[in-house]
């Protein structure tokens, strides 16, 4: 085993690597840029090295850097994490010409499997499935287009050098082709430094399912179990969980088998993940979790795998055909971990080391069931647009880190660190198991319920949606399952306004009881010799004002009204601290009821919003001086903003041009993702305010148009 090793990446994977070394007493070195100085993972190593400027490119990718801080510190080997230089060939390369272990496969199997159209001729020849489509070297923008056209629409394009969802675009109809093709072309060159592309059908209903392989370098290769990863957006994954819901015994042998044969086609080592695109005939193939992936083929209608014809290589019920080999450890590894019991980071270290794998393939086993939430710093309701800020509050419930556990949360940042608009939207890694998938959703949606973000968007109530949803609680899994479940998913409110209020209404009270001294005159408890005393509040949620007034009766009851809505209330005045598990100081929770409703509810002040939390969900509202905001003007029109910290990449008008509503404008650049901003209504370009190339703030005004 090392004795000290390098970790080449930040945050939560930097973390997790970090501990598995420390249990195995193992010393690591962190390497950090500028916006990283006092990040988690600095001080989770036992040292660090400053190697750059916060972007990327002038630290995380600087393998120069990277393999000068690991002599000069003199680890032996170098963990890639994932992501940056991770499925670098020419890093993996320098790694070993400069006498370091590199903690992956070897550099010809991630040339191999990095360049999707190669890959897919090594899966053909190892007789692994593909889906129809182009992979060829040549290029030119005419020839792709006939290519698509003689695949047949849809189509997906993606980035030959790609992964993450990144280079990618599905295109319904062939006059969308060119523009889509540009489009994921700059994306790819901007993100990987290659713009070629493949294309492939895009096959409908499609599950996501992937398989989990590990290699030695004694020749031994096993797969442990797979992965569901269908519930995505943007081609990017929400949810993950292991087993897949639905998966039949044979199937999973079938696609096992395949995972393996794919991985010793390039005569795999260490940790890898073989990707699948599985075909559901029938309506989504299931009829709950405990259903085949047709529904059940019966007993003894499975081809074997093997033979020349790759439809023998799958089951009658379900197709599946190959999509990519990623060639490191992924993100949602920890579902595996957690049915197995295996800590796969230690795998990697001992595979390293030259150790040969530590079971066989009929030494493992499934253990109950696992999912994993990855919390992003996003605004579902905003199109996932990626936030930043700062995290101000961050509450987690009682939890394992980076341990097997009924919940666990893998994370690289603690309450009060920024979210920057340099890297990556995820915040941290939920990760529930269960005997059973049904409780495994039940810990989840609580666990959810009890992590407490304040500061920046997330996505924690919309992941809550989804988990609430009706296809994914039955497990009528697709990667289309978002979209098919909008209605339920997005712009809802599950905490009602009422409530709300009472709760933010408690917050202020709970405040001002702060300051009450011993003697009477300081008691802010409403009493009054003669008459009622009522005390007006005012609230805006969302757009709209809310006012609220709060009578205190001589029976020392209170009533609330909001709005329209008047009734009896309770709990404003009790108070028991510390919400949700790890809360600290300043948090409070109160049980709270308005009209016969109740809830628990912890409420976060920031300036004058309110953020209320509760087990059915969360709400925001913002308390307001009237007086103080009566010159507000309203927003200006005929202005188009950024809508978060980015790079200008193009625009798409010039000054002087008439748009009509919804038109592409300008395209910007945010956290590895491109975002086009459209018109919202008819109107000419009258001024652009900055050049392609340009860095922007969030709310910066990049073009002026005139509307009408």
């Amino acid at each position: 085993m090392f004795k000290k090793i390098l970790i080449a990446n930040r945050g939560e994977i930097a973390c997790r690597v970090a501990a598995t070394a420390q249990r195995l007493g193992v010393k690591t070195v962190a390497v950090y840029a500028d916006a990283d100085a006092r990040a988690k993972h600095v001080a989770a190593c036992d040292e660090a090295v400053y190697i750059g400027g916060s972007a990327p490119k002038e630290s995380y990718l600087r393998w120069a850097a990277i393999l000068d801080a690991a002599k000069a510190t003199g680890a032996e080997a170098i963990h890639p994490g994932y992501g940056f230089l991770s499925e670098n060939e020419d890093f993996a390369n320098a790694c070993t010409a400069a006498g370091l272990v590199f903690i992956g496969p070897p550099a010809s199997a991630i040339n191999a499997m990095g360049l999707k159209a190669e890959s897919k001729r090594l899966m053909e020849q190892a007789q692994v499935p593909l889906v129809p489509g182009y992979h060829g070297a040549n290029q030119d923008p005419a020839l792709l287009q006939a290519e698509a056209d003689r695949i047949g629409y849809p189509v997906l394009i993606k980035a030959s050098a790609g992964g993450g969802g990144k280079g990618m675009r599905a295109v319904e109809k062939t006059e969308d082709f060119l523009a889509a093709l540009e489009s994921c072309q700059r994306e790819a060159s901007n993100s990987f430094g290659d713009d070629a592309v493949l294309i492939e059908k895009y096959v409908q209903r499609p599950r996501h399912i992937e398989i989990q392989v590990f290699g030695d370098t004694h020749g031994n290769c096993v797969y442990l179990f797979e992965r569901d990863c269908s519930v995505q957006r943007r081609h990017q994954k929400v949810l993950e969980e292991a087993p897949a819901p639905g998966m039949t015994p044979e199937l999973r042998r079938q696609m096992g088998e395949a995972a393996v044969a794919a991985a010793r086609a390039v005569n795999y080592v260490g940790a890898g993940t073989v990707e699948f695109i599985v075909e559901q005939p029938g309506d989504y193939g299931l009829a709950g979790a405990d259903a085949g992936f047709a529904a059940g083929p019966p007993e003894g209608e499975t081809a074997p795998l093997g033979g020349s014809d790759p439809a023998q290589r799958r089951s009658v019920g379900a197709r599946f055909y190959f999509m990519e080999m990623n060639t490191r450890l992924q993100v949602e590894h920890p579902v595996t971990e957690a049915i197995t019991g295996l800590d796969l980071v230690e795998w990697q270290l001992r595979v390293a080391s030259g150790q040969p794998l530590p079971l066989r393939q009929q030494d493992l086993r499934i253990h109950g069931h696992a999912i994993e939430a990855r919390i992003c710093a996003e605004n579902p309701d905003n199109h996932f647009l990626p936030a930043t800020g700062t995290l101000n509050v961050y509450r987690k419930p009682a939890h394992s880190r980076f341990a097997r556990a009924e919940v666990r949360v893998d994370d690289g940042v603690r309450e009060g660190d920024t979210i920057s608009p340099y890297y990556d939207s995820m915040v941290a890694k939920l990760i529930v198991h269960g005997d059973t998938r049904q409780q495994a959703l039940a810990r989840l949606d609580e666990a959810l319920a009890q992590t407490h973000i304040v500061g920046l968007a997330t996505n924690v109530q919309f992941l809550r949606h989804v988990v609430r949803s009706a296809s994914f609680t039955h497990a009528k899994l697709d990667t289309a399952l978002i979209q098919r479940e909008q209605a339920v998913l997005f712009h809802q409110q599950p905490v009602s306004l009422p409530l709300a209020v009472a709760a933010a209404v408690a917050e202020t009270l709970m405040r001002e009881r702060a300051g009450e001294q011993a003697d009477p005159f300081s008691k802010t408890d409403g009493w009054r010799s003669h008459g009622v005393f009522q005390r007006r509040f005012a609230f805006e949620d969302g757009d709209a004002p809310i006012p609220a007034t709060l009578a205190y009766l001589h029976d020392g009851t209170l009533r609330l009204t909001v709005g329209e809505g008047e009734a009896a209330v309770s709990g404003l005045l009790a108070f028991m601290p510390c919400a949700p598990a790890g809360a600290g100081a300043g948090a409070w929770q109160r049980d709270v009821s308005f009209a016969g409703a109740s809830t628990r509810a912890t409420v976060y002040m920031q300036g004058e919003r309110a953020h209320v939390f509760t087990p059915r969900g969360t709400r925001s509202l913002v308390e307001i001086d009237l007086l103080a905001h009566a010159g507000d003007a309203a927003a200006e029109g005929g202005r188009l903003t950024a809508p978060m910290p980015g790079k200008v990449v193009s625009f798409a008008v010039k000054a002087g041009a008439a748009v009509k509503k919804g038109q592409p404008l300008a395209v910007m650049e945010a956290m590895k993702m491109e975002h086009t901003i459209a018109a919202p209504a008819d109107g000419t370009v009258t001024e652009l305010l900055f050049a392609p190339g340009d860095q922007v703030s969030e709310g910066a005004e990049l073009l002026k148009l005139r509307i009408g």
